[in-house]
């Protein structure tokens, strides 16, 4: 008899720390494993106390991962209404205060035995990948699948030197990406571009949000009026996360929106800033500080105003169309799968801004059909995803691993064997800790630390000559 098929998804973050990298892989694995049809393994990073603090919100701290995993099911447990028969591991991680996130620490493909090691999927494969040193994931899984979440070329560019980070960045994403993976998801076409990869936003949201709509529509139909509030934004407060836009388009038009007022919400390192720059307009701008976004204090808002073009497929904007919302957002690749939405409204300029903003703010959304509240839920997600990696016919038999025996055969084809010595410069190349550092890894991040390999059960790093005992 045939086993079940094993997925195992690697992401590079995990809660309390409430990203998108976090939250959509954490989802997409229950959704994936509901059926029991496969064998579905989460892979989140573990931080060191020290780095804990530094990343998780409410000075949330865990002394061993079974402690975070059971915070991680309980959260989990609560949105789905179902407990989640995959498993979790975690691998060694470190955070980089100047990139803002977690980077891997050793091989971390090593978490998933030979046996099992069919297919992988790598949410933010380039992420995952840059300062990857072992086992070619290629060689290691039947097959790999690359799940790009996010559009560093955008956050780069408005860096000191953008242009020339940017297109150093491209490159290599483009690099490490072909290299590791047989299969490329771009959630929208605001993306990088990558060879042989496929469009499609795989995310779903949280059935919670679908669950207040739900209300809300019933409250319509009951009531005729549902929302009592006005506009508001939530989101990271940083500027790169649509504030610049948000304040820019509103300072730029204060006189075209006599009585506007907008609530704003959100936590990150540009909140005084953003609060100094609403303070000198003369619109009614009031900024608070963050708050899930599922908190019955959103509940009664009409309008989510989202002027952001840094992300690929926006949650909040999802989360707030779910909700039954009316959305004001830009004409932008990001946003496309949101067009087929009638409560969101986009714009092409700033005048489109105000008219579509003043227009929300008269109006009352749209109820939304099952077919539309179907094609933001998790389950609608997990059948796109299903199909774009083309699982949905795949099975353990006839996936094909390439034998690491033919690594240099003379048989295999020129672009392969590009391939291959491609693979094998990355692999000398992050072997070094001087060319690890010169492309930006973490000092000492080749293996594990003893408080990561102790926290962990990992086999203790050799001590260096002349420590003590």
């Amino acid at each position: 008899m045939d086993r079940k098929q094993h997925i195992a998804i690697f992401t590079t973050a995990s809660l309390p720390w409430m990203t998108g990298t976090a939250v959509n892989p954490l989802f997409r694995a229950a959704y994936l494993s509901k059926d029991g049809g496969r064998n579905i393994t989460l892979v989140i990073p573990w931080l060191s106390s020290n780095d804990q603090g530094l990343v998780y919100p409410g000075n949330i701290t865990f002394k061993s991962p079974s402690e975070q995993e059971t915070y991680v099911r309980q959260w989990l447990e609560e949105r789905t209404s179902f407990k989640s028969a995959f498993s979790i591991r975690f691998y060694p991680g470190k955070f980089s205060s100047d990139k803002r996130s977690i980077l891997p620490v050793g091989d971390i493909a090593e978490l998933i035995s030979d046996e099992e090691a069919d297919i992988a999927v790598l949410e933010e494969p380039e992420h995952l990948t840059w300062y990857h040193h072992g086992k070619r994931w290629k060689t290691k899984f039947r097959l790999v699948i690359g799940v790009i979440h996010t559009n560093y070329l955008e956050y780069v560019k408005r860096e000191k030197n953008g242009r020339m980070q940017a297109f150093l960045l491209k490159h290599i994403n483009s690099w490490v990406v072909n290299i590791y993976c047989h299969k490329v998801i771009r959630l929208s076409a605001a993306t990088q571009d990558y060879p042989n990869s496929i469009i499609c936003n795989v995310h779903g949201v949280n059935p919670k949000f679908l669950e207040i709509g739900q209300k809300k529509m019933e409250q319509q139909q009951n009531e005729g009026k549902a929302f009592s509030k006005g506009a508001y934004y939530i989101g990271k407060m940083v500027w790169s996360k649509g504030y610049k836009e948000l304040l820019q388009l509103l300072g730029d038009h204060q006189k075209e929106l006599p009585g506007f007022e907008i609530d704003l919400y959100g936590n990150g390192e540009d909140s005084d800033q953003v609060r100094k720059a609403a303070e000198k307009l003369e619109l009614a701008i009031r900024v608070n500080p963050g708050r899930d976004h599922a908190d019955p204090l959103f509940h009664d808002y009409k309008v989510f105003l989202n002027p952001s073009t840094t992300d690929v497929v926006c949650t909040t904007t999802a989360e707030a169309l779910a909700m039954g919302k009316l959305v004001v957002c830009a004409n932008h690749p990001s946003n496309d799968f949101f067009k087929q939405f009638p409560n969101c409204r986009q714009y092409n300029d700033s005048k489109g801004f105000v008219d579509a903003t003043r227009k929300a703010l008269s109006e009352e959304p749209a109820q939304m059909t099952d077919d539309l509240r179907y094609e933001l839920s998790w389950e609608a997600a997990t059948e796109r995803f299903l199909k774009a990696a083309q699982l949905d016919q795949a099975s353990t038999a006839n996936l094909s691993r390439t034998p690491s025996n033919t690594f240099m055969s003379t048989s295999l084809s020129f672009k392969k064997r590009m391939e291959d010595t491609s693979a094998y410069l990355h692999y000398v190349a992050s072997g070094y800790e001087m060319s690890r550092r010169a492309f930006g890894a973490i000092p000492g991040s080749l293996q594990p630390d003893e408080e990561l390999s102790k926290d962990l059960g990992l086999p203790m790093p050799p001590r260096k000559r002349g420590s003590r005992s």
